[in-house]
């Protein structure tokens, strides 16, 4: 892509973007995300009626009578994207690739956080950190992020989830929004998960090409190459007994990665690149609402 037809694809997603986020996600991100990060204020002398989850335990000892730890709502957020850039993101069967509907839904998130007057980050990683871009505000800002999701080459094709987690959490030193956009085929990441999950909001975005999960039956013969280290592969794709293994190790995987995403308390957001991809978050979106609504 070069320079011309990178800066219309920025502003095509731009405008794109920015009408879906007037019309609908600055107001639906506002009430999901806003009010619900908190931070320290002081202690004060317990009294009846107080919440004993709130308790500070190390000044009660000390004063020999009960104090509760106060807090305030935080009044600003950060929001950041890890995005995987690994070989497998250039795939796509349709009219783009995963790495373009992830350009896209980040956009979305960047611009709702600016409307809300929330801090922006991302990291683009493989199976090393590849950029990071710290936090800020501003229009120019959302745009760089859009501009290096849909222009720069990564110097690795492997994908370390675990790894990616781990350094959101060094960064982050408050809790954020972490939007954790890939499609999750990464050795061994529980443990980061669990924790991210933990500290922040963490918010899994599964990028899945329909042909990651199944093959269409024709009378060809697919030959792929190595995507992220491994072997290549030649298939009869009017073989059924392929076809179903294919899809039975498809699945597999998918409820591997479900179960895990479950286990961490994360709600995921689902996306076909094929798809418009506005769709899935305004799904996510309303049914965190309800979800809020009957805590």
């Amino acid at each position: 892509m070069n320079t011309a037809e990178l800066l219309k694809k920025v502003r095509q997603i731009e405008i794109t973007t920015g009408r879906l986020v007037s019309e609908t996600f600055a107001g639906q991100y506002q009430s999901v995300f806003k009010g619900r990060g908190i931070e320290f204020s002081e202690v004060r002398e317990y009294v009846p009626g107080d919440d004993i989850r709130t308790i500070d335990w190390n000044v009660t000892a000390r004063a020999r009578k009960p104090f509760v730890k106060q807090f305030v709502e935080e009044r600003e957020l950060t929001l950041m994207v890890l995005c995987d850039v690994s070989a497998s993101q250039a795939f796509g069967s349709g009219a783009k690739p995963k790495s373009e509907a992830a350009a896209e839904l980040a956009a979305m998130f960047a611009f709702s956080a600016l409307k809300n007057s929330d801090k922006t980050g991302l990291l683009l990683f493989s199976d090393q950190p590849e950029l990071y871009i710290p936090p800020r505000k501003g229009r120019n800002h959302s745009l760089r992020v859009i501009r290096e999701l849909l222009a720069f080459q990564p110097k690795s094709r492997g994908t370390d989830l675990a790894m990616a987690l781990r350094m959101a959490n060094r960064v982050m030193k408050r809790r954020g929004i972490v939007i954790l956009i890939s499609d999750f085929n990464s050795p061994d990441y529980a443990r980061e998960l669990r924790l991210t999950a933990r500290r922040h909001d963490l918010i899994p975005v599964v990028i899945t090409d329909r042909f990651e999960r199944s093959l269409p039956a024709v009378n060809a013969l697919l030959v792929s190459e190595p995507l992220e280290g491994g072997a290549g592969f030649a298939a009869d794709l009017g073989s059924p007994a392929f076809r179903r293994d294919y899809e039975d190790r498809a699945a597999a995987r998918r409820a591997a990665m479900e179960d895990l995403l479950r286990s961490a308390g994360a709600d995921w957001i689902d996306i076909d690149p094929a798809l418009p991809v506005h769709g899935p978050v305004v799904k996510f979106f309303r049914q965190r609402r309800r979800n809020l609504r009957l805590l």
